[in-house]
């Protein structure tokens, strides 16, 4: 049996970014292929880390906020929502596109307003995901919104979904099983769970 070439990392593995990095791609041209409402396609000319030409076509997006809105009796509210590009609709969390220079946070709390009618008095940070690292420059920022206040949605024109509450347990099944799939909202469930048992251990 062969002996296994790779190096394993011990606790707390470092961030992948590093200074002067030898598997850096340098840009050395870029065009516009597509300047849309919420994203823009570019194709550049790159210079690989061996010295040789290369070109490289990507989705710039403005970034975004999802919101995991809990409330007191453990629900999560979960949109349905169709996406045109997999011709379905999906479960997800709420989650909407930054307006320029708005910031995370202000992003949520419109989002939440606006998709679910719903405020939040207490808002804590879960985490930021890359969904898209392939492709994309997309970032999207999950926060978990409680005390939750109901009121009335203030849907977008053109804008169309279903909203629901869902118990977390269930809502982590559904992510398991399939009938959760995309990612913010794995993502989002899955934080919000770990950061539940964090603080039932130390209320233990």
């Amino acid at each position: 049996m062969s002996q296994c070439p790779y190096a394993l990392l011990e606790s707390p593995v470092p961030a992948a970014e590093r200074d002067d990095d030898p598997l850096t791609e340098t840009s050395l041209a870029e065009r516009t292929l597509l300047d849309g409402k919420f994203i823009r396609v570019i194709e550049e000319d790159v210079r690989l880390p061996d010295g040789r030409p290369s070109k490289r076509f990507s989705l710039r997006h403005g970034g975004a906020a999802g919101m995991v809105a809990l409330d007191a009796e453990g629900a999560v509210l979960l949109e349905r929502q169709w996406r045109h590009p997999c011709r379905r609709a999906f479960w997800e969390i709420p989650a909407g596109k930054l307006d320029p220079n708005e910031n995370e946070l202000d992003c949520a709390r419109r989002e939440l307003i606006e998709e679910c009618g719903v405020e939040a008095s207490r808002w804590a940070r879960l985490g930021m995901l890359n969904n898209a690292i392939g492709y994309s420059n997309e970032r999207i920022v999950v926060y978990l919104a409680e005390d939750l206040r109901w009121g009335e949605q203030k849907l977008d024109e053109g804008e169309h979904l279903e909203v629901y509450r869902v118990k977390l347990e269930e809502a982590l099944n559904m992510c398991a099983d399939g009938r959760i799939t995309d990612v913010k909202t794995i993502v989002g469930l899955f934080w919000l769970d770990r950061l539940l048992k964090k603080r039932a251990s130390e209320k233990a």
